[in-house]
């Protein structure tokens, strides 16, 4: 089990460390995956009713070789780290009754883009 509270801080820290507007809906994705499409799709059904928009599952390779399913569910929300971290404890309870991974979440740069700024490094 992740430490969801660690990495929700860190990484809403990044995002408005580089710019990112505080005061903007953001479109926070969490990720599943599975090789039995018939238990990603259970979940799906699940998600749907808890109000999440679930995109379609594709069919993804790994670098070995081996495949599974993936899909997201998706929630705009503010970037707040009490909410975010209670979805992805409960997402990831979710998945797990079903036997399917949860991958985590992630979201997207928010704001002007001429605002977000590059480490030095990162040019």
């Amino acid at each position: 089990m992740e430490n969801w509270q660690e990495f929700t801080e860190d990484t809403i820290g990044a995002l408005l460390e580089d710019g990112s507007d505080p005061d903007a809906l953001y479109t926070v994705e969490h990720h599943f995956y599975d090789k039995d499409f018939n238990k990603l799709e259970k979940l799906a059904v699940e998600l749907f009713k808890l109000g999440y928009e679930v995109t379609d599952a594709e069919e993804v390779e790994f670098e070995d070789g081996a495949s599974a399913w993936v899909f997201d569910a998706i929630r705009e929300q503010s970037l707040e780290v009490e909410p975010i971290v209670a979805d992805a404890i409960k997402l990831e309870e979710l998945a797990h009754k079903h036997g399917v991974e949860y991958d985590g979440w992630g979201t997207y740069f928010e704001g002007d883009e001429e605002d977000f700024v590059l480490d030095d490094d990162e040019e």
